[in-house]
């Protein structure tokens, strides 16, 4: 099942996707639900949109943290001249960072280098702590395409990373939710990146330092994992600059693709007195 969240002209709303590979009989469509799948009980309202009438939204808006983690792929951890770490390699990005498909990531006028990082994204569907490797299955609500994106620069001369991970925008998070995947299906799905058509990245779950149920038994032991918060998992190599104007496309096997372009930071009208 693939939920959405998406606006036709009013409030958002949440629906289940139905696309023309699924060969059923309401071809790109959204079947429209009562309330938020990851906080409720929901129902089918009866109400059928077709997809190319929407605009679809960041499927999940985190009511706590996304939290990101660094180095997961060795090839990338070789690009960037870091050695692999022997734990996760945690970070937070702030909620406010997420954006949704076809939005605009801002370049902001303190970074020269700003990147992006294809990576799959898991969605935690209810409260937990401490979760033990097989009980993964049970927290996660299901996967989604994420785009890490980072002011390099600002990484390497902060010492820290919440400032060149953490602006408005550089969480690009979409098309939608997969609800219906396994661990082991997710754990061997290529992800591969494109900037302007141009291939960029190509690479494979399965080259993972730390695979998702690591991942999350990890993050889980030190912090509670709240319905509706994002981990991204990490990205493969060939990490690039990209430049306003520029759209960056992100598909993941099996999930979907996130297309978005990038802007210039715009300047900010002087306050009168």
């Amino acid at each position: 099942m693939r939920i959405a969240r998406f606006a036709a002209g009013g409030d958002p709303q949440y629906g289940v996707v139905e696309l023309a590979e699924d060969n059923g009989r309401h071809p790109d469509t959204i079947a429209v639900v009562t309330g938020d799948p990851i906080a409720m009980q929901v129902q089918l309202t009866g109400e059928r949109i077709e997809l190319d009438a929407v605009r679809l939204l960041a499927p999940v808006i985190p009511r706590s943290k996304v939290l990101g983690i660094g180095r997961n792929y060795a090839a990338h951890a070789a690009e960037l001249g870091n050695e692999l770490p022997t734990t996760p390699l945690t970070f937070f990005k702030p909620n406010t960072a997420v954006i949704g498909p076809d939005e605009a990531i801002v370049y902001p006028s303190a970074t020269k280098d700003l990147n992006f990082e294809g990576e799959l994204a898991v969605v935690i569907g209810r409260i937990c702590r401490q979760v033990p490797m097989s009980r993964v299955p049970e927290v996660i609500f299901g996967y989604t395409v994420g785009n890490d994106v980072t002011a390099r620069d600002l990484q390497r001369t902060d010492g820290q990373w919440a400032r060149a991970k953490g602006y408005d925008t550089f969480c690009p998070l979409g098309p939608w939710i997969t609800t219906h995947q396994s661990l082991e299906e997710v754990a061997d799905l290529q992800i591969r990146t494109t900037l302007d058509g141009v291939e960029m990245q190509k690479g494979r779950t399965r080259d993972m330092v730390f695979g998702v149920a690591e991942l999350v038994a990890y993050i889980s032991s030190f912090t509670t994992l709240l319905p509706g918060d994002v981990i991204l998992t990490g990205t493969p190599e060939g990490v690039a600059p990209m430049l306003p104007g520029q759209e960056i496309s992100i598909e993941i096997e099996g999930i979907g693709t996130l297309r978005n372009t990038v802007t210039a930071d715009q300047p900010r009208p002087e306050s009168g007195e």
